[in-house]
């Protein structure tokens, strides 16, 4: 998740990180932390709304947490709540998915057939 963080600092403009390798680390420790304990909480309370839209109030959640980890942290910063954290968001998500698959990928034993 920290290099997740640094792809998406890296290619959002209002999005920034100060701080070397273990701010990045900190910064997805905090986020994990607060995504599992309120991030189940809100998807819970926003589960009707989410099957309305088709899961896009899952972003908005997830923006909303962003903003969240940016308040409790000095090391994230983030410019603007709709545009900037919404992007992160879904930035985020892309590139979270995209590592796991490729360190799925790489690191799934080969097991003879």
């Amino acid at each position: 998740m920290a290099v997740a963080f640094a792809i998406t600092a890296w290619l959002l403009n209002g999005m920034d990180v100060s701080g070397g390798f273990f701010s990045y680390l900190w910064i997805a420790a905090l986020f994990g932390v607060i995504n599992a304990i309120l991030g189940t909480i809100l998807r819970i309370l926003t589960l009707p709304l989410t099957i309305i839209t088709f899961g896009l109030s899952a972003v908005l959640v997830n923006a909303l947490l962003l903003n969240i980890t940016d308040g409790l942290s000095d090391s994230l910063t983030i410019d603007e709540f709709w545009w900037t954290a919404v992007w992160a968001a879904i930035i985020l998500a892309f590139v979270s998915v995209c590592l796991q698959a490729l360190a799925s990928a790489f690191l799934k034993p080969d097991v003879p057939a």
